[in-house]
């Protein structure tokens, strides 16, 4: 499957953003939970926000951003998104959408077989 992030940009802070992420190829997109990472300059990757494949999609998010981001799947539009609210400069990285194939939605890099090219988002003071 290839994913395509967009929606990023240049906000300040308080303000808010909404990434997308669309899917195309490989087999049925609602068979995939899909995640959100990011990654600032200097720092290593960390997780955001994932989304399970259950009819439930049961979401997970880092602490960091819980109370904050909402992420949210279309299945018939084969896109994922990620609401971003109440926006920090501590919440500037480059953002990449992931993918799992029957995944568990966790934190996990590793379980992601599939990513996006990123999208950067900067908030500024």
């Amino acid at each position: 499957v290839q994913l395509q992030a967009s929606g990023g940009g240049l906000v300040q802070a308080g303000g808010s953003l909404r990434l997308s992420c669309a899917a195309s190829g490989g087999t049925r997109f609602s068979t995939y939970s899909m995640g959100w990472f990011r990654q600032a300059p200097g720092k290593e990757r960390e997780f955001v926000a994932a989304i399970k494949w259950t009819g439930s999609s049961t979401e997970n998010y880092a602490s960091s951003v819980k109370g904050r981001f909402t992420i949210s799947r279309d299945n018939a539009k084969s896109t994922v998104y990620l609401r971003m609210n109440s926006l920090q400069p501590e919440d500037t990285a480059v953002y990449y959408c992931a993918a799992a194939y029957l995944g568990r939605g966790s934190a996990q890099d590793n379980e992601y077989s599939y990513w996006g090219q990123g999208t950067q988002v900067t908030v500024s003071s």
